[in-house]
């Protein structure tokens, strides 16, 4: 049965607490952020706060918190007197992420190989070693949603040696915002390069300090992912 627009399905759906450390809207807007990158909640669908509120068994109040969370994300509008709606897709928004990933995340990248300590080293090789180990296969989902986890720890803990929580605050937000669009491309296709090559050369160069060399492979990385997004958008028409 094809799930409506809109609403949460019952397989999302978990019991929340409070533990002091995730309160319910934290943690209601990371179900909501998962259900919005993986299509789930459809781009430019409205939220209905009724139907979300009773589908999570939670009240409005940590409902509008976790939302609130994902306006600054970007990936959810409000409008007074039209509510709360999943922000919409395009071509040119692609494009723009695009272009911001390689400023943002390249230079986040220099920083943390010029501050970085060796913890950070460590733990960059560690993530290389399970997003190279996990199975990417667009006949299997549950592997995308493994490989897609795995594949965003790399890409953070690459630049979480850089020292500067603003910085990485704004990669989050525009991988989450790329991750809606490379989600789509991945369900058709397992890829069409040696994306694992592209992502053992980027961390190499980073723990051997080089950072010319790694930066040139994490920009030519995001650089060729998102052409290759923008052409098989464009192509399928999923996204004008």
């Amino acid at each position: 049965m094809k799930q409506q627009v809109g609403a949460i399905s019952p397989a999302e759906i978990g019991s929340f607490s409070d533990d002091g450390k995730n309160t319910i809207g934290s943690q209601l807007a990371s179900r909501l952020r998962e259900a919005i990158i993986s299509g789930s909640l459809e781009a430019g669908s409205k939220i209905n706060l009724d139907k979300e509120r009773q589908a999570f068994n939670v009240s409005l109040s940590p409902l509008r918190e976790g939302l609130a969370r994902l306006i600054s994300d970007g990936l959810v509008e409000f409008e007074d007197n039209r509510g709360y709606r999943v922000s919409p897709v395009s071509l040119a928004n692609l494009e723009e992420i695009t272009v911001l990933r390689e400023e943002f995340e390249v230079f986040a990248l220099k920083e943390s190989i010029r501050v970085g300590d060796v913890e950070w080293e460590g733990n960059v090789m560690r993530a290389l070693h399970k997003l190279n180990r996990a199975e990417r296969d667009a006949s299997k989902p549950e592997t995308l949603e493994h490989w897609e986890a795995v594949h965003r720890d790399f890409h953070l803990t690459l630049i979480s040696g850089c020292g500067k929580p603003l910085l990485l605050h704004f990669c989050k937000t525009l991988l989450n915002l790329n991750d809606r669009y490379r989600r789509t491309f991945l369900k058709q296709t397992s890829g069409d390069r040696n994306v694992s090559q592209e992502h053992s050369e980027i961390a190499q160069g980073a723990v051997a300090r080089d950072s010319d060399y790694a930066a040139d492979k994490l920009r030519q990385h995001i650089h060729r992912t998102g052409t290759n997004l923008l052409a098989h958008l464009a192509r399928t028409g999923a996204v004008r």
